[in-house]
């Protein structure tokens, strides 16, 4: 009997809710069909708005199966990786055009079709999901019948996560779930962005204060610009563009829109000047993209489609003023495969970059390549699962500071698309990646973020609202010193949308943890007529006395750049045949914050009465015993007296100004005669080397700060002879 009574109560129930599912479904199937008793008096105007609906409607059949194959496809392919919007663009692209003409003209003459709508809402999310009209067209089509399609409950989600209408995604993501059987991969897929509308939610409560800053005219045009790539000193800006002036102006039959060209940009007086396409070396008729730049802006890597195996990578050089032709990367970074964004370390020694080839953890993943002693790259490696993810992740990007990768991410804790992550290299091990947060982030796809060697500031492509066109570039400025914002400027403070106010109000700067790094630029030229000289500029690990890296000065220029992590004891070494090397000293404290220095280098030539200070000459203090670190500069030197073999030169030692007048004569005589007995032992004939000890009696800089007795306390050398 208790059985009984809980059936017929489980039916009456059941009863139930079909009745309110019933009458709910009457409410809403509103739609309207194109039939002439629908619209009296209006015979052939529905006739004609008919016939358009069936031409639209064939194209946007043939769209929808190209559209369904790449889908299928596409997962199939992709491994886990949810499919973007992005990925959808090409699908089905031409008809989807075709489609649109007919079918608006329709929807003008009858706007309460909800297939009509329905179609219209697709074709509009496939071009431009963000678009109001696109989620316009399908709460229209949902209203007026939600049974129309099957999976129209899933667009309108997707609509509305794209809109940042968070709580009405995950409703109408949860009423597609519960209205059929999902194989595992939909229902993975509907789940996870159910979990990144939760994330959303929570990000946007508290957004990150920031800045965004449109890069203005000369970068931006009213054709797609993206990948941006920065030199650490934010003074060089490379991007990707699709002008109407690109090489060969042609279009890309898949989505009519012009090939891709890679371009540049150098700040004059803090000023962007117009962009510049590169040359034919660099951009030829087909795709040609930005997929990385060194911190020095000296190497360009660059994407370059094929046919055969998706994509592949190329490196260029800056040769003076212009790029050289790009040479195909080795087999150990390209494969059969797809590989894209490059990003090189600061000493120029590894190299990572995000391949799809099968040994991955997941759809796309991070790999890195050490270079070998022929300055060829080695055998990559996956960079791990605790960045890598099963789904896609992409847009690698190393800061100059060593230690800190952002990336794009389909996987962790993202609000929709890929989101941009960062993480830290501690003690060999990669921390947990890092959400941005929003406005960074969004419910879009958020991909190719560069930060600036400051750690202030960074460089990314949106969509946003008010640029000049589909695409633009633009800076974030995180909230610091360096501008008081005004949380009543929405087109400058990205946050105020989440929060507005109506009152204005001066918010106090807060200060920005910078990056530990330092940035070294400058000038090399020749002492004597000034010009700008190519010369090779050596980066040395004093304490481990090893040589980090080797750049050169740019051959037209003269300039270099050279970025320095913070935590050493750097020597820097200036160097061209025919001329007295030049050497500096940067001792980085670990905590040393952002500094950047810039150091003109006037290089004298191998003559008679030509002097420079060796300043990687290190002592124990109050002694004359020379240190371990000081012996890569005494190698430059020795290397230098055997390149001119019938050099003599002088070995002068100079104090500050403290302890008495007879001590620093001694010291200083101590220290020189150790350097040329260091040189003798070396090798170096006795009747070559003159040492001489001059105390306090030359200084070059004051003795009444501590900066200037450290330059007054000196090695240096004079040729007596040639």
């Amino acid at each position: 009997m208790l059985r009984l009574i809980l059936f017929i109560d489980t039916m009456k129930k059941l009863l139930l809710t079909i009745t309110v599912l019933y009458f709910s479904f009457l409410s809403f199937s509103q739609s309207i069909e194109f039939e002439k008793d629908n619209f009296p008096g209006k015979k052939d105007e529905m006739k004609a708005a008919r016939k358009l609906l069936d031409i639209g409607t064939e194209f946007y059949l043939q769209g929808r199966k190209e559209f369904d194959d790449f889908k299928k496809s596409y997962m199939s392919e992709h491994r886990y990786c949810p499919v973007s919007h992005y990925d959808y663009q090409k699908a089905g692209y031409q008809n989807f055009r075709d489609a649109l003409s007919p079918l608006s003209t329709a929807q003008a003459f009858n706007p309460n079709n909800a297939r009509l709508n329905y179609m219209l809402g697709f074709i509009s999310f496939i071009t431009d999901p963000t678009t109001p009209q696109t989620l316009k067209y399908f709460e229209t089509a949902y209203k007026l019948d939600p049974l129309a399609e099957p999976d129209m409950a899933f667009w309108l989600a997707w609509s509305y996560h794209l809109n940042s209408r968070w709580d009405d995604a995950i409703k109408y993501y949860q009423i597609y779930l519960q209205a059929g059987k999902k194989n595992a991969m939909e229902a993975e897929d509907v789940n996870k962005k159910i979990a990144e509308c939760n994330s959303g939610k929570k990000f946007s409560a508290n957004p990150e204060r920031v800045f965004v800053d449109n890069l203005g005219t000369a970068i931006n045009s009213s054709f797609p610009e993206y990948g941006p790539s920065i030199s650490a000193d934010e003074e060089t800006i490379i991007f990707t563009a699709r002008r109407d002036n690109s090489t060969g102006a042609k279009r890309d039959e898949n989505d009519n829109g012009y090939f891709e060209d890679v371009y540049s940009s150098v700040k004059l007086n803090g000023k962007w000047q117009p962009s510049k396409q590169l040359s034919k070396n660099v951009n030829t008729e087909n795709h040609d993209a930005a997929a990385g730049l060194s911190s020095d802006g000296s190497k360009l890597y660059v994407y370059r489609h094929s046919g055969k195996d998706g994509g592949d990578l190329y490196e260029s050089v800056l040769f003076g003023a212009d790029w050289e032709e790009p040479v195909h990367m080795n087999k150990y970074i390209n494969t059969k495969y797809h590989e894209s964004s490059v990003s090189l370390s600061f000493d120029g020694k590894r190299l990572y970059f995000v391949s799809d080839k099968e040994s991955g953890l997941g759809d796309r993943d991070i790999y890195y390549s050490d270079m070998d002693v022929k300055g060829e790259w080695g055998v990559s490696k996956n960079i791990g699962p605790i960045v890598n993810t099963k789904y896609g992740d992409e847009a690698v990007f190393m800061h100059p500071d060593g230690v800190t990768l952002y990336f794009s991410s389909k996987g962790h804790n993202t609000m929709g698309g890929y989101d941009i992550f960062k993480t830290t290299l501690v003690n060999g091990v990669w921390s947990a990646p890092e959400n941005l947060g929003y406005p960074i982030n969004g419910p879009d796809d958020d991909v190719f973020f560069v930060v600036s060697g400051s750690g202030s500031r960074a460089y990314f492509a949106s969509s946003k609202t008010g640029g000049f066109g589909e695409k633009d570039l633009y800076k974030i400025t995180f909230l610091g010193p360096e501008k008081h914002p005004l949380l009543n400027t929405q087109d400058q403070l990205m946050a105020m949308a989440a929060n507005p106010v109506s009152n204005l109000k001066v918010e106090n700067a807060v200060e920005v943890a910078s990056a530990k790094l330092t940035i070294l630029k400058g000038v090399v030229t020749d002492a004597k007529t000034t010009q700008p000289l190519e010369s090779s500029i050596d980066l040395i690990d004093n304490d481990k006395n090893i040589v980090l890296a080797t750049f050169k000065s740019n051959s037209s220029s003269g300039k270099y750049l050279v970025t320095l992590p913070s935590g050493k004891n750097y020597g820097i070494a200036v160097k061209r045949d025919g001329y007295l090397f030049h050497s500096e000293n940067f001792n980085i404290p670990d905590n040393a914050a952002f500094q950047e220095f810039t150091k003109d280098v006037a290089l004298k030539k191998i003559e008679i009465g030509s002097t420079i200070v060796l300043r990687n000459i290190f002592f124990d203090f109050d002694k004359a015993t020379i240190r371990p670190e000081s012996a890569n500069e005494l190698e430059r030197l020795i290397k230098l007296l055997n390149d001119n073999p019938t050099l003599k030169i002088e070995l002068g030692s100079h104090t500050d100004s403290k302890g008495s007048d007879d001590y620093n004569m001694k010291l200083s005589d101590s220290r020189s005669k150790s350097v040329v007995d260091y040189l003798i032992a070396k090798g170096i004939n006795t009747s070559r080397l003159v040492a001489k000890g001059y105390g306090e009696t030359k200084p070059i800089d004051t003795n009444e700060t501590d900066d200037g007795r450290q330059n007054n306390r000196r090695t240096e050398f004079k040729i007596l002879e040639k």
